[in-house]
């Protein structure tokens, strides 16, 4: 499988993990592919959207598009070449 150019929507508590970009590339073929690709890339990155499990922390979402990869196949989600990722915090409230 080869792997896909895509752009990755960093949110603002992330952002000063990759240096304060708003956007950043990656490749992969797959979401979790993706996360490697980020987080090889940027220290600390990959340990805020995964949890010690190697799956996604339950107040990260994380969108292929429109789509909420929770909703989809998860990490294993495919990530078409050209997507744009949303890494999105859940908001608690009380």
């Amino acid at each position: 499988m080869n792997d896909q150019s895509v752009q990755v929507r960093i949110p603002t508590v992330m952002r000063p993990l990759v240096g304060g970009e708003k956007v950043i590339p990656a490749t992969g073929a797959t979401v979790r592919a993706i996360v490697a690709d980020i987080g090889g890339r940027h220290a600390g990155l990959a340990e805020r959207i995964l949890d010690k499990d190697g799956e996604l922390h339950r107040f990260v979402n994380v969108f292929v598009g429109d789509e909420d990869v929770r909703y989809l196949d998860g990490l294993d989600t495919p990530v078409p070449a050209g997507t744009e990722i949303s890494i999105i915090p859940a908001v608690a409230g009380g």
